[in-house]
């Protein structure tokens, strides 16, 4: 009987998987990106930190916050959810992402649970930057009504937010 059989395997790129892809789908981070909130509180019960990042250095709040979930911000803010948490790469806010999405009641409760309204991600952008860059007039207007001194931080290049309003 001949044992020696040699066997191997090619795997199309679409089959792989990186496991930091894995992690996330197992991890808190996916269920906050779809809003699942029953199951980002099954996490949360099973003693799951709400502050780890993924590999990019976005918590569940990041994620949650930029796609308009928020009755997961608030049970992630409820948790103790970090509301000032930055990213690793662009060293971006909750705030910022929502800023820039226009989610506008997301932006309210962020501040309204003391999210830092003068934060500056890398680029020196505050969420009214990121709120100008997309035209989302309507966070433009709540952010000067709360704080109007951000009319006059500059980012990195030296623009303030109506630099990049389209008229």
């Amino acid at each position: 009987m001949d044992h020696n059989h040699q066997c191997s395997a090619q795997y199309s790129s679409s089959v792989q998987q990186s496991i930091a892809e894995m992690e996330f789908e197992r991890g808190i981070w996916e269920p906050a990106v779809s809003g699942d909130y029953n199951e980002v509180k099954k996490f949360i019960s099973k003693g799951v930190d709400v502050n780890r990042p993924d590999q990019s250095g976005y918590t569940a709040l990041h994620y949650a916050s930029r796609n308009g979930h928020e009755d997961v911000c608030s049970l992630l803010l409820k948790h103790g959810a970090f509301v000032n948490a930055t990213t690793r790469s662009g060293n971006s806010t909750s705030l910022h992402r929502a800023s820039s999405t226009g989610k506008k009641s997301i932006v309210e409760l962020l501040i309204k649970n003391t999210a830092e309204i003068k934060a500056i991600d890398s680029d020196g952008k505050t969420a009214l930057h990121k709120a100008a860059e997309n035209q989302h007039k309507d966070i433009i207007d709540y952010l000067l009504s709360v704080c109007p001194e951000l009319k006059d931080v500059k980012d990195n290049k030296g623009k303030s937010f109506d630099y990049y309003l389209k008229s």
